[in-house]
């Protein structure tokens, strides 16, 4: 499923919750939120805490993968390319060290 908002996210919380058996007081209490709290994120809180949302899907027995929806240019595939940090400690090894005063 993808979700883009908070109020995907709300629906999916609630699909789960459902589908595990579970009413919003059991899961509230599992997740240590409160069951206002999770009223409100079921139908889409745009600032419900993060750490609170985590924790609920934690406890519906749901991770989480994310990935990016158009890739990002790495150095491999285009202009600027990564340095290669033996070769530069290698060179800095060679310089001769400073005396500090």
């Amino acid at each position: 499923m993808r979700i883009r908002t908070a109020t995907d996210l709300g629906a999916f919380i609630r699909e789960r919750r459902t589908k595990l058996g579970m009413d919003q007081i059991a899961l509230a209490k599992k997740a240590g939120t409160s069951r206002k709290w999770l009223v409100e994120v079921e139908q889409g809180k745009p600032g419900a805490e993060i750490g609170l949302i985590l924790r609920t899907l934690k406890s519906l027995e749901i991770s989480i993968e994310v990935e990016a929806d158009s890739p990002v240019e790495t150095p491999s595939q285009g202009k600027a390319k990564a340095p290669d940090i033996n070769s530069v400690l290698d060179s800095l090894k060679k310089r001769p060290l400073k005396k500090q005063i």
